[in-house]
């Protein structure tokens, strides 16, 4: 096998699908990217064998063949190389050399036909949307989603899909993050499926905020994103999602409406004192008021003061000030609405104009 291309033509594709390649894997094979060249293209693949990515660029090949290298070793030739750079790559036996200029590089290869990928799997239906769109429910949900937490299906995302709409919700158990979008080219049958959360980041890594296409395709076992030149395949997570709609409440008796910014400015200053062992904050409500007060464990304070639209009655009650502050900040809209039963229920927090989603807090004792 031989190619000769310019640096930019070989290394764009390459970081495309490098998210994939895992730096320590017990599989050497899995540290390699499969190169497949033809007359008239070539067709990188990573993989870890939960998440794969795939892309193809119009690249001719001086002699078409297959083969696996060091992935991230040849980035970073890539990368060192200057940037009008023309690069052959050379292949004979189990050895890769990589020419340009002066610089020459041997590398050790892997057989092509030991490299796990997922070309012919099964796929049910298209989900067609644009990929600003796509990327912009995954930024407001994404970050509720679990850590390592035994319950595995909490560490993924669930995307659900029905006649035309498509939902996206996260949770760790603490709070929950809630998005729904109107969808016209909606093939798929109605399901439920979970995104692991590699895959998720790594997809959000991909989307561009655009009103490019971007086409999901939903397996038995996997969820396939096609965006491009570039193909995402990722497992899902087998297991069966929390009832999300019996946990979102319906809104409160107390309904606090806030400047969204300046309620989380406010309660960003608050946090300054807090730590690790120490992340809650108190919400005082009074008339028109609200207190965000936080106090540390060495008995060090923050209080401030917002003015907001309330008549409920004094009551006051804790939350995780992280959480109030990630999802305040997946709110678009000026104004923020927070609807509280009493202090012992949860917090929905949603835009007080307009439809941006909903977010469910748990509150917890300071």
């Amino acid at each position: 096998m031989k190619l000769e291309v310019k640096r930019e033509q070989l290394l764009k594709p390459l970081q495309s699908v490098i998210g994939a390649v895992e730096r320590r894997q017990t599989l050497p094979i899995l540290t390699n990217v499969l190169l497949v060249a033809r007359e008239r293209d070539i067709t990188l693949t990573a993989t870890d064998l939960e998440v794969e990515l795939s892309v193809r660029a119009e690249l001719p090949a001086e002699t078409p063949g297959e083969t696996t290298l060091p992935a991230r070793r040849l980035h970073d030739i890539l990368r060192a190389l200057p940037e009008d750079a023309t690069v052959t790559i050379s292949v004979e036996g189990d050895k890769a050399t990589v020419r340009c200029g002066r610089s020459r590089f041997t590398l050790v290869t892997l057989p092509a036909t030991d490299f796990p990928t997922l070309e012919d799997l099964p796929f049910d239906g298209d989900i067609r949307l644009h990929q600003g769109a796509l990327r912009g429910m995954i930024e407001r949900t994404h970050f509720a989603m679990a850590q390592q937490d035994v319950r595995y299906y909490l560490n993924g995302l669930l995307l659900e899909v029905s006649p035309n709409i498509l939902r996206l919700v996260a949770t760790d158990g603490h709070r929950l993050a809630f998005q729904e979008l109107p969808t016209e080219d909606n093939t798929v049958e109605a399901r439920q499926v979970i995104v692991p959360r590699k895959g998720v980041l790594e997809l959000l890594r991909l989307l561009a905020d655009s009103d490019a296409e971007v086409v999901l395709k939903l397996g038995a076992n996997h969820l396939r994103v096609l965006l491009g030149e570039i193909r995402f395949t990722s497992k899902l997570i087998d297991g069966k999602f929390p009832d999300y709609q019996r946990v979102i409440p319906r809104e409160g008796g107390r309904v606090v409406i806030a400047d969204r910014q300046v309620l989380r400015s406010a309660l960003a200053r608050a946090g300054i004192v807090l730590n690790d062992k120490t992340t809650g904050v108190a919400l005082q409500l009074d008339d028109w008021i609200l207190r965000a007060k936080a106090r540390n464990s060495d008995q060090e304070e923050a209080e401030e003061e917002v003015e907001i639209n309330y008549s409920g009655g004094s009551m006051e009650i804790g939350f995780n000030v992280t959480y109030l502050l990630d999802a305040l900040g997946a709110l678009n809209g000026e104004l923020a609405k927070l609807s509280f039963s009493d202090a012992a229920s949860s917090c929905l927090l949603e835009e007080a104009e307009g439809y941006g989603g909903k977010h469910v807090i748990m509150p917890m004792r300071l």
